[in-house]
């Protein structure tokens, strides 16, 4: 679906407050493809859209924020179908043949959600990647393969309350290391990687 016909039919369904944050989304991916920068991803826009009535990245991601994502998947899925992506119009034309408007569109943001998570699961494990698991807690390391003094504080020292507060940084609920903008500045399971480490080597 184009981004402007999902866009007219998510202002039919939201509040007016919710219909200028939408136009204001709209405008902004627009300005974003006039640039050739394809990048429609949550902590690009509300960062570009601070001062004008777009809500902070955190914002976007909540349940409330789902319309606005929705709509910027729509900018994800109309690029990458032109560049040849994965997603073509006979994978989800079946939306199309929903009657009723609420439920096509329901349907057409979960497929949106759909391909975004399988987006994101091919890039935590490219195909053909290959996957050893260690049960460390039965595996006796060796001293070469344990944290050395200076590397586990380190390790500490990134996910420590300093460190964050120093940079205005914060551990997102994905375990992301996000700045006060909500910009990922590491990305998905950074924190979670590090205290597991720090729990077995």
């Amino acid at each position: 679906m184009k981004p402007k016909i999902l866009l007219d039919k998510l202002k039919e369904t939201v509040s007016p407050k919710a219909i200028k944050t939408l136009d204001a989304i709209y405008e902004i991916c627009l300005e974003q493809e006039k640039r050739g920068v394809y990048d429609f991803s949550v902590a690009t826009i509300a960062r570009l859209g601070y001062k004008r009535g777009v809500p902070k990245a955190q914002s976007l991601r909540n349940k409330t924020g789902e319309s606005y994502r929705a709509l910027l998947r729509a900018f994800e899925e109309y690029h990458r179908d032109k560049k040849g992506g994965t997603i073509s119009q006979s994978e989800d034309g079946w939306i199309e043949e929903i009657q009723n408007p609420k439920h096509k569109l329901l349907a057409r943001i979960q497929a949106s959600e759909l391909a975004a998570a399988n987006k994101k699961l091919r890039d935590f494990v490219p195909p053909g990647t290959r996957i050893e698991v260690r049960d460390y807690q039965n595996e006796r390391l060796d001293d070469d393969e344990k944290l050395s003094g200076i590397e586990r504080r380190a390790l500490e020292y990134i996910v420590s309350d300093e460190f964050l507060e120093k940079w205005g940084f914060a551990i997102s609920e994905y375990g992301e290391i996000v700045d006060s903008t909500g910009t990922v500045v590491l990305r998905a399971a950074t924190a979670d990687a590090i205290k597991k480490a720090l729990t077995y080597l």
